[in-house]
């Protein structure tokens, strides 16, 4: 079986180890002193900090559920890493039906909690819609 593999880097290691450690519901598997990594089964994910204070941050990572009952667990978790949470509730983005909620970890980096329980024939709608640019705007 594959495991999707994550590595962000940064700012302060131990206040971001503190909010995956709250955001995940459990340690890490690994702790050093520039390094922390969670061996995670639910999500089934392979996700690690690295300390790089100079070059920190990605643009946005997500934890999807297949249930409305795992996502009440998941935003559970997002009240425990202690961010501001931006509920968006059910929305269209991404050509998909879904409901879901944001949080930002200590770097900057976005986070969704999202439960997708439909297909959408449009990027998104409201906050989530992507205006189309005129042709000769993509013109070279």
């Amino acid at each position: 079986m594959k495991r999707f593999h994550v590595n962000v880097r940064v700012k302060n290691l131990q206040e971001s180890a503190a909010f995956y450690t709250a955001l995940f519901a459990t340690p890490p598997t690994v702790l050093k002193e520039d390094y922390a990594k969670w061996m995670l089964e639910d999500p089934r994910i392979n996700f690690a900090i690295s300390l790089h204070p100079e070059n920190a941050g990605i643009e946005h990572l997500g934890i999807q559920v297949e249930s409305e009952e795992e996502l009440a667990e998941v935003y559970g978790n997002l009240k425990s890493a202690k961010g501001a949470i931006r509920e968006e509730g059910k929305c269209t983005c991404c050509y998909a039906k879904s409901e879901k909620s944001w949080i930002t970890d200590p770097q900057g980096v976005d986070w969704e909690a999202f439960y997708t329980f439909g297909e959408a024939t449009v990027y998104g709608e409201g906050a989530n819609a992507r205006t189309k640019e005129p042709e000769a705007a993509i013109a070279h």
